[in-house]
Formats: C-alpha cells, structure tokens, sequence
C-alpha cells in the first residue's frame, strides 16, 4: 500500500491550493485519513481529519478556510485550501492510522509555501 500528495507549491496570501492524497490498492474506504503539517521548527500539526463516515474535523487554525473531501471511487482524499496565509507553508503530509489487518501509512509530503 502506497499513499502519495500531490497539488502544493507557491501561492500568495489570500490565494488557494488544493493537495490530493491517493492510496494504491483500492483501500481507501478502510482507512480514516489524516492531513498533517510540518513548518521548520514547528511540531507536526494535524489540519484535517476525514473518517471512513466521512466525518470531518479541522484544525482551529484552518476551520472555516479548509476543506477536506473524499471519493473512495478514486481512492482519493482532497484538501481545498482557501484563504491562505503564511502561517500556512510547511510540508503537508497524508497518513493513514492502522486499522484491523493494515498497518500506518504515510506520504512522503508535499510542499506548500504561502509568499506575501
């Protein structure tokens, strides 16, 4: 099983991105997945949260600005990022917890840069 980002880069304040997150092997239904960020000097933060429900939760940091979706049909998780700002730039990363049978996964993260 595999799980990859893709989507970030440059964007300036205000401005918006959206990541991707895929997981190989049609598995994604299994799985809640979670979006985390790492900034340099910074501990890894979770910004969102989407359960095999697709129950959503956010970081209070980007409520009301994020929005994380899910099509199992396409063994993909979104981010749609809004409004963003500096506080924003890091690596956004993708894990799956381990469930019954599967272990942890993890992307190998994707960068996003907020320029003023």
């Amino acid at each position: 099983v595999q799980v990859a980002e893709s989507g970030g880069g440059l964007a300036q304040v205000g401005g918006s991105l959206r990541l991707s997150c895929v997981m190989s092997g049609s598995l994604l239904n299994l799985f809640t997945i979670n979006w985390y960020r790492q900034a340099p000097g910074k501990q890894r933060e979770l910004v969102a949260s989407n359960t095999t429900a697709s129950e959503v939760s956010y970081g209070d940091s980007v409520k009301d600005r994020f929005t994380m979706t899910r099509d199992n049909s396409k063994n993909t998780v979104h981010l749609q990022m809004n409004k963003l700002n500096p506080a924003d730039t890091g690596v956004y990363l993708c894990q799956a917890p381990a469930v019954y049978g599967y272990i942890e996964y993890w992307g190998q993260g994707t960068q996003v840069t907020v320029s003023s």
